[in-house]
Parts: C-alpha cells; sequence; structure tokens
C-alpha cells in the first residue's frame, strides 16, 4: 500500500509541468509510415495454470473421471451401505499404460439409494437451467443386471436433474451415455450415480459435459471462456505454457503426441502447479489432456489467430529440478519438433499429416511458427538451442523459431542470452516481464534503441505487480493496468522490432488459483475481464497496419508529462488510430495537430478506459467497474483538441480522406 501511495505522489508530482503545457501540441505525421504492424502482434498466452484448462476452459465437469489422480477416489465419495468390495479400483498396468485404472462396481440386491457414487466436480459444478448436459461412461459388462440412476445434484443435494441409464451385456469395453436436464442454476452442484441390481460392472471415463460448448462440439471448451479470448481478436495464440512444457521433471514434461487422438488413450499426468506452491496447495491438479495439440490448433484456427506451439527442448524448469538431456539423446526432442509442424502442414502422403486428417482435419493449418524452450536460460539452453535450430531450419526454412530470453528482461541470465541469440541470428526473442507498475512506466522507451534489422522480439508473458512477483496479495487493479498500457504505447511505437505481444496469465478459477495476477477470472458459471483484459483488447482490437510518427514537441511521448502515446494507421478502413496514457491525476489538455492527412468527418470515436481510484478493481459481481466508455468527439478545421481524464487510457479513432 506504501508503494502505491509513493507512486500516486509521483504521478501527482506532474501536476505543476502539466498546467505549464497546457497548450501543447501532441503532432500526428499520418503519411510517414515508420513500419508495418505484424498481424500478430497483440495475442494471448494460454497455460493451465489456475484451472486454466481442467476445471475451466475444459467444459467437462467431472475430476478424476478415469481414476487416474495419485488417489484414485479423489473427487468422489462412496455413498449408501458400501461393504468391502463394493467398490475396487483395479490397475492394468503396462497391459493399458496409457489409462490403466478403472472403477469395478459390484452389487448385490441393490436398490436405487442403497449404493452409489458422487463426483465433486471442480470445485463444485456450475449447472445451468434447461439446459442438457451428456453423460457418458465406457464400460464393461459380461451379464446384463445393473442400471445406473445418474441425478444432477444442487449446491444443497437437492435432485435437479435425473435420467437412467441401462448398460448392456458386454465382454468388451463399449462406450454408451444418455442426456439430462438441469432443472434450476447452481455454481457449487455434483454428480450422483445409485446402482440398482445385482452383478459386476467396470467403469472408466465417467464424463459430464454441458452441450453449450464453443461451436456446439461434444466433449468441447466452455464457450464464455473461449469467447472473451475471440472478443479481443488475438493475433496468435501461444500454448500450452508456460511452466507446463518444461514440467517438475523431464518424466512430466508436456508431450504434445499424448495429447491427440481419442481422449481415452490420452495419457493424464500431474500438472506442474499441483505442488507448486506451499501457499496455495492443489493436490487435485492434474491434466487429463482433453484438451489437446489438435483443440489449441482448431481454437487458433476459429479466431483467425497464428497458432504459436512451445516445445520442450529438452531441460526441465530450472527452478525445480533443472534436468537436462544430455546432447547426445536430443534427437527424441527435435524429432517431436519435426513432427509437430508436419502434423500442422503435412498433406496426406506424410506420416503425421495423415494422422491430422484421420483426426478430422483434412486442410493443413499452416503453422508459421514454433517456440523452442519455455523460459529456459544459460548455455545448456543455447547449445541444445543450436541443435533443434539447425535440425528445423534445414527441412522448414520459413518456419520462425521463438527463443528464450529468460525469465527475466534485465540481468545477467538476459544479457548473456540475448547476446547468444542476436549472434545466431534469432528469428525472435521472448522477453517476460513480471515487475512493478513503475517499472512498467519508465520503460516506455525500451525499445527505441533496439536494433531495427536484428531479431524481432515476443513480449511473451507481462503482467504489472502490484504487490511482488510469486505474492497472494497481487491484485488486477487499475494501477497495474494502466501501467501496462504505458508500455504498450512503446511496444507499439516499436514495431519494427516488437512483433509480438502477449498478457500472461491468461485465466484463472476465484476458488482454484495459484498465481495472480491473471487477465481473465472465472467461476463455475461467470467470467469477467480485468482493467487489465481491457487494456489488452483496447490494443488488440485497435490494431492498424501501419505505425506513424506520434511526438510532443519533436520527442516521443514516454512519460514526459505523464503522458504516453502511439499511433498507427489503419489502411484497410482509412483510419488513424491513437492511443494515449496519461498517468497523472489531473485532466490534460492537449491540441493534436494531424499532418500528411484531412479527417474526412468532425466526430471521431473516442473509447476511454479509467478509474479516479488506482485500487479500482473488476469482480464476478461488478464485472464492468472498469471498462471501456465510448463516446463522441466534436471538433472542426484541421486541428482538434484532446482532454485526456485523469488516470486514463484513451484510444481515438479518426477517419481519414482517401
Amino acid at each position: 500500500m506504501n508503494r502505491i501511495l509513493i507512486l500516486v505522489a509521483l504521478l501527482f508530482s506532474f501536476t505543476g509541468t502539466m498546467q505549464a503545457q497546457e497548450n501543447a501540441e501532441i503532432v500526428v505525421n499520418a503519411e510517414h509510415k515508420i513500419a508495418p504492424i505484424q498481424p500478430t502482434m497483440w495475442g494471448v498466452f494460454f497455460e493451465d495454470i489456475n484451472l486454466g484448462a481442467d476445471g475451466g476452459m475444459y467444459a467437462e465437469l467431472v475430476k478424476n473421471r478415469s481414476f487416474e489422480f495419485s488417489k484414485p477416489l479423489m473427487g468422489w465419495k462412496t455413498e449408501g451401505k458400501v461393504k468391502e468390495g463394493n467398490f475396487l479400483v483395479i490397475n492394468r498396468g503396462l497391459e493399458s499404460e496409457k489409462n490403466p485404472r478403472f472403477l469395478r462396481v459390484s452389487t448385490e440386491s441393490a436398490t436405487k439409494g442403497s449404493l452409489g457414487i458422487t463426483n465433486e466436480g471442480f470445485r463444485g459444478m456450475g449447472i445451468k437451467k434447461d439446459l442438457q448436459y451428456d453423460f457418458s461412461v465406457w464400460y464393461r459388462q459380461p451379464v446384463k443386471g445393473l442400471i445406473m440412476h445418474l441425478e444432477l445434484l444442487s449446491d444443497n443435494g437437492e435432485t435437479m436433474g435425473s435420467a437412467v441409464f441401462t448398460p448392456e451385456s458386454t465382454n468388451e469395453w463399449k462406450q454408451g451415455g444418455v442426456s439430462l436436464k438441469a432443472a434450476s442454476t447452481f455454481a457449487k452442484g455434483q454428480f450422483r450415480i445409485w446402482f440398482e441390481g445385482n452383478g459386476q460392472i467396470d467403469l472408466d471415463m465417467i464424463s459430464l459435459f454441458p452441450t453449450d460448448t464453443w461451436k456446439g462440439r461434444k466433449g468441447g471448451l466452455r464457450a464464455d471462456m473461449v469467447q472473451m479470448l475471440a472478443d479481443m481478436k488475438p493475433g496468435f495464440i501461444r500454448f500450452p505454457g508456460g511452466c507446463i512444457v518444461e514440467g517438475h521433471d523431464l518424466g512430466v514434461r508436456y508431450q504434445w503426441k499424448k495429447t491427440i487422438g481419442p481422449v481415452e488413450q490420452r495419457q493424464q499426468i500431474i500438472n506442474r502447479w499441483n505442488t507448486e506452491f506451499a501457499h496455495r496447495p492443489t493436490p487435485d491438479y492434474f491434466q487429463t489432456f482433453g484438451l489437446g495439440f489438435l483443440e489449441y490448433f482448431q481454437m487458433a484456427e476459429d479466431m483467425g489467430a497464428e497458432a504459436l506451439p512451445i516445445l520442450n527442448c529438452g531441460m526441465a524448469c530450472q527452478f525445480n529440478t533443472a534436468e537436462v538431456v544430455p546432447l547426445s539423446q536430443m534427437q527424441p526432442y527435435v524429432q517431436d519438433a519435426l513432427d509437430l509442424i508436419e502434423f500442422a502442414n503435412g498433406d496426406a502422403t506424410t506420416q503425421w499429416g495423415k494422422i491430422r486428417i484421420a483426426l478430422g482435419h483434412p486442410s493443413p493449418f499452416n503453422l508459421k511458427y514454433i517456440g523452442v524452450g519455455n523460459e529456459n536460460w544459460g548455455p545448456q539452453y543455447v547449445e541444445r538451442l543450436k541443435i533443434f535450430t539447425k535440425a528445423i531450419k534445414e527441412k522448414y526454412p520459413t518456419i520462425k523459431i521463438v527463443n528464450s530470453s529468460g525469465t527475466d528482461p534485465e540481468g545477467e541470465r538476459f544479457e548473456y542470452l540475448n547476446k547468444e541469440l542476436r549472434n545466431m541470428g534469432a528469428d525472435i526473442i521472448d522477453e517476460h516481464y513480471y515487475r512493478r507498475p513503475e517499472w512498467f512506466l519508465s520503460n516506455a522507451g525500451r525499445y527505441d534503441s533496439y536494433d531495427r534489422k536484428g531479431s524481432k522480439v515476443f513480449a511473451g508473458e507481462y503482467a504489472a505487480q502490484s504487490d511482488k512477483t510469486v505474492s497472494v496479495n497481487n491484485r488486477n487493479n487499475w494501477l497495474t493496468a494502466m501501467a501496462e498500457a504505458a508500455f504498450l504505447t512503446g511496444l507499439e511505437r516499436n514495431a519494427e522490432v516488437v512483433h509480438m505481444a502477449s498478457y500472461a496469465p491468461l485465466f484463472a478459477h476465484v476458488d482454484g488459483w495459484q498465481w495472480t495476477p491473471d487477465l481473465i477470472w472465472v467461476d463455475n458459471l461467470k467470467v469477467y475481464g480485468t482493467p487489465n483484459y481491457y487494456v489488452q483488447k483496447l490494443f488488440s482490437t485497435n490494431r492498424g497496419t501501419h505505425v506513424v510518427e506520434i511526438t510532443s514537441k519533436k520527442q516521443a511521448l514516454t512519460g514526459k508529462d505523464s503522458l504516453y502515446a502511439s499511433a498507427v494507421l489503419d489502411e484497410d478502413k482509412s483510419e488513424l488510430i491513437l492511443k494515449i496514457v496519461n498517468a497523472s491525476g489531473n485532466q490534460v489538455e492537449r491540441n493534436l495537430n494531424i499532418k500528411g492527412a484531412k479527417r474526412k468527418d468532425t466526430s471521431p470515436k473516442m473509447l476511454v478506459l479509467k478509474s479516479d481510484d488506482l485500487n479500482t478493481v473488476n469482480s464476478i459481481d461488478a464485472p464492468m467497474t472498469v471498462a471501456p466508455v465510448e463516446s463522441v468527439m466534436k471538433s472542426k478545421g484541421p486541428k482538434m483538441k484532446l482532454l485526456l481524464a485523469p488516470q486514463s487510457l484513451t484510444v481515438v479513432r479518426i477517419a481519414l480522406k482517401q
């Protein structure tokens, strides 16, 4: 809190200067196109952290559906008059390595209500009134004799939807299912199965999905969460992380080939964030890979975004075990990268292209980017990266490779990697910034001096920390969002250097997060964007095609008088788009002088994001406390008068004559 008060005092200290400069001009040279803005400039970075996938964007409601958690019945509770042997977890081991466990249920004259199991979901189950829910299960029942009564339970345990499933007799595994309809809406529901009859049945992959998934795909994604991303019109989607790419050790690293194909054959592993923080333990956090690489590619395609997959480079997380693969044993890792490109782009004559086609996607995904290593550093990363780079460029010379610059935007690790990568002629260098708001405010000119002809920059993970990194007290308040907006004007002004940018982490569940701050928060029924989300969205949806010059007294606006600005030209729409941050506590008046273009109308559109209180946040109950407000400016003549609200981001769209 003291730090915020100090920063507020610093911002208000500009007041006298502001008043003295009240009539200073902001000049935009609309005909001076400095550089094209890449279609990938603004994107999103997804990682399964904070219940981002399982329990989040992947719409499955049943937790531990195939009994593969470290405790096989975690998430399940037996009900009724349970006797020894009624429920047994069978482990087939190597006989079924990808999905070894299943539940064997044995009954004797069971009636509805006498023997059952209940699943608690991911911090409960969000159930919506009148929506249909699809139940499915893999089962094996040699002799027909059991009936399964299915129930949707409300927050207080009342039955709010039911159906009956009657398994057939079969000696082989068979999938079956039925649908249920909810009678009411509840956020913390559960799902129960009562068994009736005599006999024995084996159960696996017990599943419950809502039918209102993204684009109505069965077994698909939670539509409201994906819609938040689609609304940003991202230029790229980076996946699947993040630190889960590396794994706590190499044995639980992310392996994309294990995430495609039938979901019952996708081999589950522990999520790295399961045990990462003692202050936020999540022992029930695993990766089912129901959201796998095919689904990631499909989601990017749905949004018209470039896919940016990140692969393990032969190194586990250096904060954990720091395991590395010997250089002599790197070939399988490199082959995974080559095979992934073939999977995405290959035709029916290629091994992995044929597999993609068989999975239901005949057209290629036209992959253009691939990341090697997540947040790795040191000489051991460079020597492994060189092996990947040589192999990828020899076979796929047009693929652009994203390279890690480590964990921080400065310091020994960064300086070493930045030098080595640029000497290698790296395509794109991934820089990460988890810093206090004042760092973002003071670094809006960071890329002004970068080599225009050298390696390009991916601002791959950024988030202003209201407290400190890895603090449970971090909040997505307006101060952090405004500071990020100021920094983003610097990224946009330097689009000749910066080709990609994304906030991280992306999602967080209000009852299941490990890390904060985060861009978008959800509970089991609702989703809301933080002030930081609206900053990112305003930049992404007002992208433009070319950066043009914007100055005051012939200098870029990088914080002098607490003003930060960038300007872009949208040639497709014949519009000039300005983004201006006023970080002071006072309204600022400036004359806007546009050179090299004439305005088409006298009513430019203006979007303003602001708050009088820097500590303001959005929430589940008040999701739009800080959100853009649209208005129209009235202005005649060649010059315009800009009134910039205190502590604000203002986006102005000006139609130009062609």
